[in-house]
């Protein structure tokens, strides 16, 4: 059956269809990873997108147990070529039935660097795929227009408070729409995790006495969420080590004072340089965001830039002064992805140690 992705500066693509039988609408953006389709699908920061691979065969292993979350999040799903017939003796089933059991709608056979091109230059857009061939433009675009992303972090944090056990350090962490590799990685080094819902007060967790806080990933504007950088304002106060990563990053620095800014199409891929402005070594990150802290923004004196993004010199990461507080940009828990930066865990475990 042919589909269609209508974006909305009125660029049509024609391919075929995929995945679930229904319309979509959603903002459209780019993954330039080489692997790693399921994780991305599972990755709650696309929650209000749909996702376009760059890379030209998508599914050749089909689907795994490699989820970082219980479901897929994205809105749609754009390929150049799916893969019918997976080989992988981890297979459980194909891409094709894993998006139909999700509802996700997509389109295959469709240019995907040719449709990147057209996000790098003109940025962002939304779109929509549909499958009627009898589509009005006329009708389709103005709804394009006006979609929004919206409140996102409420629909991708999880609904109540879970522990994962550990007999060393009780960390807190707070479910922006984390991925599953974060509290993994904390766990496996020994710690207690208490994952908390994105709407959490910072008295309640604060209350339970952790030895440190994480704050996650997650997907949307920062800027929107105004509660939830009330709460992180309170958590700042105390003398808790706090190690961020992605939304949970900006929405420190939004605590702090400093602004964030849409990128014009945003750093999604497994190989992003980043600069450690320390020691100047250079290591390859996984990363998901299509906004940024504005570092010139923040008080120099509360906060100062830790990495920087070697291709657009945007900034990747703030180090807190008087506080052990650092945030990254980045994913330093990528699966699968560069390794590179995995040491930060030690590091906010290094911390938490200090903090005895």
């Amino acid at each position: 059956m042919k589909a269609f992705l209508i974006l909305e500066d009125g660029t049509v693509f024609e391919g075929k269809h995929i995945g679930s039988d229904k319309d979509m609408i959603s903002e459209i953006v780019f993954n330039t990873s080489m692997t790693g389709y399921l994780e991305v699908l599972t990755d709650p920061s696309y929650a209000g997108q749909a996702v376009v691979m760059t890379y030209p065969l998508i599914g050749n292993y089909g689907v795994t147990p490699d989820m970082e979350s219980k479901k897929a999040w994205p809105d749609g799903y754009i390929v150049r070529e799916l893969s019918r017939m997976p080989s992988n003796f981890r297979c459980e089933k194909t891409l094709q039935e894993f998006l139909k059991e999700q509802d996700i709608p997509g389109i295959a056979d469709v240019d995907t660097r040719a449709l990147t091109q057209v996000l790098r230059e003109k940025g962002t857009m939304n779109g929509m795929i549909t499958a009627n061939e009898n589509y009005n433009l006329e009708e389709i675009l103005p709804k394009l227009k006006t979609y929004q992303v919206g409140d996102v972090v409420s629909k991708a944090t999880c609904s109540e408070k879970y522990v994962l056990p550990g007999s060393g350090k009780k960390v807190a962490l707070l479910d922006l729409g984390a991925k599953n590799n974060i509290a993994n990685s904390l766990n496996k080094r020994g710690c207690e995790v208490t994952v908390y819902p994105a709407h959490t007060t910072a008295e309640e967790i604060i209350s339970a006495h952790p030895d440190g806080i994480m704050l996650s990933n997650g997907p949307g504007d920062p800027a929107d969420c105004i509660s939830i950088i009330e709460e992180i304002k309170k958590l700042y106060q105390t003398n808790i080590p706090v190690f961020a990563i992605c939304l949970g990053h900006q929405l420190m620095a939004l605590a702090l004072g400093a602004s964030t800014y849409k990128l014009k199409y945003g750093h999604r891929g497994g190989n992003h340089p980043v600069k450690d402005l320390k020691t100047g070594r250079v290591y390859i990150s996984s990363q998901n965001h299509g906004y940024v802290v504005d570092d010139k923004s923040m008080d120099s004196n509360i906060a100062v830039p830790a990495f920087v993004n070697v291709n657009d010199k945007t900034n990747e990461g703030l180090e807190y002064k008087g506080k052990n507080i650092f945030t990254v940009q980045f994913h330093p828990e990528a699966c699968p992805g560069p390794q590179d930066s995995g040491y930060l865990f030690d590091r906010f475990m290094n911390m938490m140690k200090g903090a005895e």
